[in-house]
C-alpha cells in the first residue's frame, strides 16, 4: 500500500523547505469525507438562499445584444454596470434563453469544427445546452441534451476531440458522450432537443452509483476519466477511474487509481517535461482535497502514485493546470476554501494562485504565488500560451499573464491584464466583493477568434473578448 507522505512542502523566497504534515487532520477531515460534505453543505446554503430570493429565475435577465465596451473600469448596458479591465461584452443570453427551465449554470467547454466554426457546451442543472458563437461574437442557441436522470447543480463538461464528455453528481446519470458534429446542420430557428436514447454516441453506466464529481479528458489517448465518484468505500475510493472509449459506442471500465483516495479534479497528459524518465508516459496531476498528487497511469492495470505533496494554507485543493503542455515544468493550483476558511495567505479573502515547480514528479515544490486584488473565491482555471484564464466566482472572469514564471517562479512577475465582473450584485460590499459561491462557475477562452464564453450560475452565458493589444499592454 502506498503510504501518504509525511511532508508538506512550500517555498519561501530563500527556497523550498518542508514542514510536518498533519496526518490526524488529513484522516479525520479529508480522507473521511467530512470536509467535502461540509463544503457541499455550505454551497447548498448559498444556493438555497439564492433560490429563495429568486436569483436563479434567469428569465429576468434581459438579453444584451449591443457591444458593451469597457471604458474607465466599467461596461454599461441598460441598467447593468459591470466592472471590467481591457475586456468588452459582446453578447449575453440567460439560461432561460438557452433552453433551460431550471437555470443554474455550471461547467462549460468549447469545440471548433473542421471548418473553424466555434461552439460551446453549457452546463445547466437540467442538462447541457449547445450554442454557436458567430464571427460577430453572438451566441446562437442550437439545442440541448437533457440530464440523464435527475437535475443537479454539479454538471461537468470536457471535450475529447469531436466528443463532448458530460458527467454529473446526480445518481444514475453516468457519463454522456455526445458528438458535437451533430450541431453543424441545425437550423437556429428550430433548436433541437436531443435524445439520451437515440442521439448519444455512447453512455458509460459503470460508475459506482452512476455519478461523478468531474470528468477529465486527454485527447491524445483513447481514455476518458471520472474523478470523485462516490462512495469513497468503493474499490476505486473515489480516485481516477479509467474508461476506454476506443469504441465510444461501448465505453468500458479499464481500472482505476485508488491509492490516494478522493480526486476532486485532475489534468492528464502525455509527459513532455524535464523529468526524462517519464517522457512519453501518461501522467495525471491530481487535485486531491489536501494535496497535489501526481500519478503515472500509463499502465491502467497498475497505476503508480509518484508523489503526494501538500502546502501551507491548504484548505481544499480544488483544481489546477500545467503552465505549458510542451514543457511541463511548472503548474498553477487553486484552493477553493482557503479564502472562505480564512487560512494562510488567503485569510484576507483575496484569491490565491499557487505556483509549483514540477520538474521532479517525485518531489514537486511550491515556489510562489499570485494574489488577486479582488475579494472572492477562486474556482476554475486553465493555461494557454502563457496566460491563465480564471473563473473566480463573484469576482468574475480574470486573465493573468504568467509568462514570467519560468524566469521568476516566485510569482512576483505575474500580472492581471484583464477582467470582467459578471456579478455586479456584490460590488457595494466592503472590499468590493463577497467571499461566497456566487457568479461564474466556468469559462472557455481557447477559441482562435478570441471570443470567450463565461458561464454563470445565476444569469446565463456571456460572450467576452479582450481588447486589441491587451496582452501587450503590460
Amino acid at each position: 500500500m502506498f503510504i501518504r507522505s509525511a511532508l508538506l512542502s512550500f517555498a519561501a523566497l530563500a527556497g523550498a523547505r518542508e514542514v510536518a504534515k498533519d496526518e490526524i487532520k488529513a484522516s479525520q477531515l479529508y480522507d473521511s469525507g467530512i470536509k467535502h460534505m461540509n463544503n457541499v453543505a455550505l454551497k447548498m446554503e448559498t444556493f438555497n438562499r439564492g433560490r429563495a430570493a429568486g436569483v436563479f429565475d434567469s428569465a429576468q435577465y434581459a438579453e444584451i445584444q449591443a457591444i458593451a465596451t469597457c471604458n474607465n473600469g466599467t461596461a454599461v448596458s441598460g441598467s447593468d454596470t459591470f466592472r471590467c479591465k481591457n475586456i468588452d461584452l459582446y453578447h449575453f443570453l440567460s439560461h432561460s434563453a438557452l433552453g433551460s427551465t431550471r437555470g443554474f449554470g455550471s461547467s462549460s467547454w468549447g469545440w471548433t469544427s473542421a471548418t473553424g466554426r466555434e461552439f460551446v457546451a453549457i452546463g445547466q442543472s437540467d442538462g447541457a445546452a449547445f450554442a454557436e458563437i458567430t464571427k460577430e461574437g453572438k451566441l446562437v442557441y442550437l439545442g440541448r441534451l437533457p440530464q440523464y436522470s435527475t437535475p443537479s447543480e454539479w454538471r461537468e463538461i470536457r471535450a475529447h476531440n469531436d466528443y463532448m464528455i458530460i458527467g454529473s453528481e446526480a445518481r444514475n446519470h453516468g457519463i454522456q458522450i455526445f458528438d458535437m458534429k451533430k450541431l453543424l446542420t441545425i437550423d437556429p430557428a428550430k433548436p433541437v432537443t436531443f435524445s439520451n436514447e437515440k442521439d448519444l454516441v455512447g453512455h458509460y453506466k459503470g460508475l459506482p452509483v452512476g455519478s461523478t464529481h468531474n470528468v477529465v479528458t486527454n485527447p491524445a489517448g483513447k481514455y476518458i476519466y471520472s474523478v470523485g465518484a462516490v462512495p469513497r468505500t468503493d474499490k476505486c475510493k473515489s480516485g481516477i477511474i479509467f474508461i476506454d472509449i476506443s469504441n465510444p459506442a461501448t465505453p468500458t471500465a479499464a481500472g482505476c487509481a485508488s491509492a490516494d483516495g478522493y480526486v476532486h479534479d485532475a489534468q492528464c497528459l502525455i509527459y513532455k517535461g524535464p523529468d526524462t524518465q517519464y517522457v512519453g508516459r501518461e501522467i495525471c496531476y491530481g487535485f486531491n482535497e489536501d494535496s497535489l498528487t501526481i500519478y503515472d497511469i500509463t499502465d491502467k492495470a497498475a497505476p503508480v502514485v509518484l508523489s503526494i505533496t501538500s502546502y501551507t494554507g491548504a484548505a481544499y485543493t480544488h483544481q489546477g493546470n500545467v503552465l505549458d503542455k510542451e514543457n511541463q515544468k511548472y503548474l498553477l493550483l487553486d484552493d477553493e476554501y482557503d479564502e472562505y476558511d480564512k487560512v494562510g495567505q488567503a485569510a484576507t479573502g483575496n484569491p490565491v494562485t499557487y505556483i509549483w515547480d514540477i520538474s521532479s514528479l517525485k518531489k514537486p515544490k511550491q515556489t510562489g504565488s499570485y494574489q488577486s486584488g479582488a475579494k472572492g473565491i477562486d474556482h476554475n482555471q486553465y493555461v494557454a500560451d502563457g496566460f491563465a484564464y480564471q473563473s473566480n466566482y463573484g469576482t468574475g472572469f480574470r486573465v493573468l499573464d504568467v509568462r514570467s514564471i519560468p524566469t521568476d517562479p516566485t510569482g512576483k512577475g505575474v500580472k492581471e491584464i484583464g477582467f470582467f465582473d459578471v456579478y455586479p450584485e456584490d460590488d457595494n460590499q466592503p472590499g468590493g466583493g463577497v467571499v461566497d459561491f456566487v457568479g461564474t462557475w466556468s469559462s472557455y477562452a481557447l477559441f482562435k477568434s478570441g471570443f470567450i464564453y463565461v458561464n454563470t450560475m445565476e444569469r446565463g452565458g456571456f460572450v467576452l473578448k479582450l481588447q486589441t493589444g491587451a496582452k501587450a499592454k503590460i
